[in-house]
């Protein structure tokens, strides 16, 4: 992987979502042309841009997606609790596809949107690695552990590196009281996606995205050899957020770091 600052094609995944706007502005300095795509419509290419319509469930399409660039920030898929099947289609199948496209044409580099999720049954009075067991929360938590695992092993068998972000709460501002400790400002997750491209010799590194709260569940020691420091913080909010009603001491988002994940479903199908 490159140590500079610049990229020739760099794809952007789930380029529709919440954060790929964000990022699909925010990581236009690092690319000489950044390739977009998510099933849902996008807005059209601009300058230094292409456009990419795509199903993470589709193989040949994927692989034909990811022929031509340098590296990948794959945010596409699900991003909420949902059945299963669902789930299956675009997070494991899709990360899959995008893993084995990017075997076939020797992209080294990966930036894995994961989610704190995957450790959501841990107790908001515990801090927690990147090293602790993980206990997703739920069908969607199980998705991203599924990628965690799926990326390493490719690093393992292939050298493909791979970062993977379990992202907290990334918003324009937290919503709420759990979000005072899991936020993270779009220019911290910016700035993380970026050490996460271009630091070399990450082999397979999991850290958590979150600005610098003042109480923080997660310690990122594991992944200091990026030198991520968030300039950033949710204490800025916090008269507003302490202006809501206290939760339950009992309710799950008042006791788990994955709030109500941890109680979504089951989705009956039969």
């Amino acid at each position: 992987m490159t140590t500079g600052q610049s990229l020739g094609r760099l794809l952007l995944t789930g380029a529709a979502g919440g954060l790929g706007q964000i990022l699909r502005d925010s990581l236009k300095p690092y690319a000489r042309t950044l390739r977009l795509s998510d099933i849902a419509g996008m807005a059209a290419a601009g300058a230094h841009e292409e456009v990419v319509p795509c199903d993470l469930a589709d193989k040949a399409a994927v692989d034909a997606l990811v022929q031509g660039c340098d590296a990948v920030v794959h945010l596409g898929g699900v991003s909420v609790e949902r059945p299963f099947e669902e789930i299956l289609e675009a997070n494991i199948k899709g990360v899959f596809h995008l893993y084995e496209a990017a075997r076939r044409h020797g992209v080294r580099r990966v930036v894995f949107a994961s989610s704190n999720h995957v450790t959501g049954f841990y107790r908001q009075d515990e801090t927690i690695d990147a090293g602790a067991a993980r206990r997703p929360d739920g069908y969607y938590g199980l998705s991203k552990s599924y990628g965690e695992d799926l990326s390493r092993f490719y690093f393992d068998r292939y050298g493909i590196e791979t970062v993977c972000i379990r992202i907290g709460s990334s918003f324009p501002e937290p919503r709420d009281r759990r979000m005072m400790s899991t936020w993270m400002s779009y220019r911290d997750l910016t700035e993380l996606v970026r050490r996460s491209l271009f630091t070399p010799g990450v082999g397979h590194t999991v850290v958590y995205g979150m600005s610098a709260n003042r109480n923080l569940w997660w310690n990122n020691h594991l992944a200091a050899h990026l030198g991520f420091e968030a300039r950033d913080s949710s204490e800025a909010f916090r008269g507003q957020v302490e202006q809501q009603p206290l939760p339950a001491p009992d309710a799950a988002v008042a006791v788990y770091q994955g709030g109500n994940f941890v109680k979504a479903g089951p989705f009956e199908t039969l």
